[in-house]
């Protein structure tokens, strides 16, 4: 089954656009294809903290998460995001099903630098969690949210985890044969802002280094080379493209490709 899975990453950025993507997940779903789709809901996070009278900080594209808002990044992650995104596709006719990495300790993390507060880096991944709810025909969709393990156990703490990040892990872990980024923007650009339509291992790491790649794209470009060592094919892809998607995965072009 491995070899046929698809690893696709919903970004915050384009919840809510009206665009395409679901339709087109559901579709995948419905002719058979394995799919697991990883959200965030980063905008959405944005406008409940500000609600709640907490400034949104960023470090290298990363959320900083102090105790105060992570109550409210979990709250809006893994519950009105992943139960909206549910819910829609269900409508679809996709038979998904709405997860959190706390749920059957699917996703283990450490927490990252301290700087960041309660943001985890990922562990371990639980496998065939996953490949028992693809087997079931099940349309897996996962919240980045993880559970703090300390010393080879879990401590029940939940961390905030980068929803790219989540995505690569993910990836890497199943052995995915395709990794999808769903973002706001056309691509990876190079300085003039043209879009590279395709990257070596080799390249991406150059605009890593040369700071060519910044902010919310530099989660997303590392988590397709981590992809990408275990022989995944990673695109990142403008979302609110009509049926970008299927265009990606179906071999008609568009975005960047990392392999």
């Amino acid at each position: 089954m491995a070899d046929g899975i698809t690893v696709v990453k919903i970004g915050g950025s384009t919840l809510g656009n009206h665009d395409t993507t679901l339709e087109d997940v559901a579709l995948l779903h419905r002719e058979g294809r394995h799919l697991v789709v990883v959200h965030g809901g980063g905008d959405l996070v944005s406008r409940w903290l500000q609600t709640h009278g907490v400034q949104a900080r960023f470090l290298d594209g990363l959320r900083v998460t102090e105790a105060e808002a992570l109550e409210v990044v979990v709250s809006v992650l893994a519950g009105l995001v992943n139960k909206q995104l549910v819910a829609q596709l269900n409508a679809l006719g996709a038979r998904a099903v709405g997860l959190s990495g706390a749920d059957g300790t699917l996703l283990r993390a450490r927490r990252a630098r301290p700087e960041l507060g309660f943001v985890g880096e990922i562990t371990a991944v639980d496998r065939a969690l996953l490949e028992t709810l693809l087997k079931d025909d099940c349309l897996p969709v996962v919240a980045s949210i993880a559970i703090e393990e300390r010393g080879g156990a879990v401590t029940g703490q939940l961390l905030n985890v980068n929803a790219d990040t989540v995505a690569g892990e993910m990836a890497r872990h199943l052995g995915a044969a395709a990794l999808a980024f769903l973002t706001d923007v056309a691509g990876v650009l190079d300085g003039h802002g043209h879009v590279l339509e395709r990257l070596s291992p080799m390249e991406a790491e150059r605009l890593l280094k040369a700071g060519t790649v910044t902010g919310g794209m530099i989660p997303k470009v590392e988590s397709a080379l981590a992809a990408a060592a275990g022989g995944t094919r990673a695109v990142i892809l403008d979302g609110r493209r009509s049926h970008a998607l299927r265009d990606a995965l179906e071999g008609r072009g568009g975005g960047t490709v990392i392999a």
